[in-house]
């Protein structure tokens, strides 16, 4: 039994990764390939298991999506990983203003905040979404379930129609590794050089 059961679950988390849009991904890629190249901050946030996937993530992109570990470096950071200021943020202001407090410090117009939620309507992240957007951050969400809220408030939503949680951060884990692998593939060729234009005659 216990062998049908991991097998049917195996199953039921790949047909769940199969159901995702990858051309999301591949506007993902773009998005994290402008920030890199443009020296804008990525910023990563999530709760729980998904708190987790963005520490993973925020050190994929430091160290699995580099091709030259001496060259130039991804601006990111997860604000899942500061304890001490979490934990007197949420004390003294709140725990749904744990990411937006943070942002308020950090982030910058044109940088890009990457939020993980299964939900999608965690209100630490909603309303650190609405923060970002509110000085001209680009919002990504990946999410499970029906998207919730920022489905509709992110810029990109990567999502994973899939009715349970631990399985939707299952195929989060699985994205965020196509996404740093791929992206390092990009970075390791050339920048594309910008187009001139001849002198009108």
């Amino acid at each position: 039994m216990g062998i049908e059961r991991a097998e049917q679950y195996l199953e039921t988390v790949v047909r769940a990764a199969r159901r995702v849009d990858l051309r999301m991904v591949e506007r993902f890629l773009d998005l994290l390939e402008s920030a890199y190249r443009d020296g804008r901050a990525v910023y990563v946030i999530g709760n729980g298991g998904s708190a987790a996937n963005a520490s993973h993530f925020a050190e994929d992109l430091s160290m699995g999506a580099m091709p030259d570990l001496e060259g130039k470096r991804f601006r990111v950071l997860s604000l899942t990983d500061n304890t001490s200021f979490i934990t007197a943020l949420a004390n003294d202001k709140g725990y749904d203003r744990i990411f937006e407090l943070q942002l308020r410090q950090f982030g910058q117009k044109g940088d890009l905040l990457v939020v993980i939620s299964g939900s999608g309507n965690s209100p630490n992240v909603v309303r650190a979404s609405e923060y970002a957007k509110s000085i001209g951050m680009t919002v990504v969400a990946l999410t499970g379930f029906d998207g919730g809220k920022m489905k509709g408030l992110a810029d990109l939503n990567l999502h994973v129609p899939h009715p349970h949680m631990c399985q939707s951060e299952a195929v989060h884990s699985i994205l965020q590794h196509v996404v740093a692998d791929l992206l390092r593939e990009r970075l390791s060729a050339p920048a594309p050089r910008p187009v001139t234009r001849g002198r009108e005659r």
